[in-house]
């Protein structure tokens, strides 16, 4: 007899209904910012009021009606549970955080404009949309097909609705797997599977200047997979910058005798906290340096999710001999 697969559940997806299994479709209220306009180009007050007046319609063709302040009901295709190999199936908390950052960023600078940019984890590819409104190219990343048909199907329902300009890839990226990708997982003709990768769009993903992830940091294995596979990325082609968001899960440890983070405290041995001067030890501190973000400085553009005091973003650079190299030979 199987034993049966154990399920866990997003705390987002409290009051949705308990009973249902396989899809479900959350509404979540975004005050969408308009985009920063170049002086001096056309009616900027009209750019804004025409993006306020894009429509939604349900599945049956009905309008649904947008509350103002340049709002907008965003509908995601979730499930409410998922085996832990499946969690991007479901829709998280530090996923509606970086949300809340990345349309803070573009609200406040052109950081984020034009880039070419790389969602690790992206799950329900939430985060990926939203970028892409200011994007060039954005790679949404997840494994598992279940997973990564889901991402592609919000992709379709949400690229009009939220004016998305840049390109959108999902791609299907396993951390267990050096990067690049092996050649048998490089799209070749039209019989191979839809999520794989072409030569151009590898050569893309090392020219990102941008990496994101929420809500990968669980399981040590999983955070020595990411961040083996974070190395590769910044190693290689362009300078890069990450931002991680997560939210610290605590439990009780019996060699502690206490409520812990391990998983967080594995997290942050993987890279020296910029702000301290000593640092945190580690066999891999001399890889990565981090900065919290200060999330007191960060709006709520997402509605319908509370934060809580656990979720953390932080921004995350490569300071590896490779990468130093290579800015000296450039």
């Amino acid at each position: 007899m199987e034993r049966e697969e154990e399920h866990v559940m997003s705390e987002v997806h409290l009051g949705c209904p308990p009973a249902l299994s396989g899809p479900h479709i959350s509404t979540f209220t975004v005050r969408l910012v308009p985009f920063p306009r170049v002086h001096g180009s056309q009616d900027e007050e009209e750019s804004v009021a025409s993006e306020s007046e894009i429509l939604e319609f349900d599945e049956d063709g009905d309008l649904l009606l947008r509350r103002s302040n340049n709002t907008v009901r965003i509908r995601i295709q979730h499930n409410i549970t998922s085996s832990i190999p499946n969690v991007g199936l479901q829709v998280w908390r530090a996923e509606l955080v970086l949300s809340d950052f990345i349309l803070h960023q573009a609200l406040c600078s052109s950081q984020f404009h034009g880039v070419i940019a790389l969602e690790l984890g992206a799950g329900t590819g939430l985060v990926g949309l939203l970028l892409a409104r200011v994007a060039n190219t954005v790679f949404l990343t997840d494994r598992g097909n279940e997973v990564l048909e889901n991402c592609a199907k919000n992709v379709e329902l949400k690229f009009g609705l939220l004016n998305c300009q840049a390109a959108i890839h999902v791609r299907e990226l396993d951390w267990f797997n050096c990067w690049p990708p092996q050649s048998r997982r490089i799209r070749e003709d039209p019989c191979t599977p839809s999520y794989s990768w072409t030569p151009s769009e590898i050569e893309d993903a090392e020219n990102a200047t941008l990496l994101l992830a929420a809500d990968v940091i669980y399981s040590d294995d999983l955070t020595d997979a990411f961040f083996s596979t974070v190395e590769g990325l910044m190693s290689k082609g362009s300078t890069k910058v990450l931002y991680l968001a997560l939210e610290k899960r605590y439990n009780f440890s019996l060699s502690d005798l206490d409520i812990v983070a391990n998983g967080y405290s594995h997290f942050r041995n993987y890279f020296k906290d910029e702000d301290e001067n000593e640092g945190i030890e580690s066999v891999s501190t001399s890889n990565f340096v981090g900065k919290l973000i200060d999330m007191s400085q960060i709006p709520q553009y997402v509605r319908e999710y509370e934060r809580g005091d656990d979720v953390e973003i932080w921004q995350i650079k490569y300071c590896g001999p490779k990468h130093e190299a290579s800015v000296t030979q450039g």
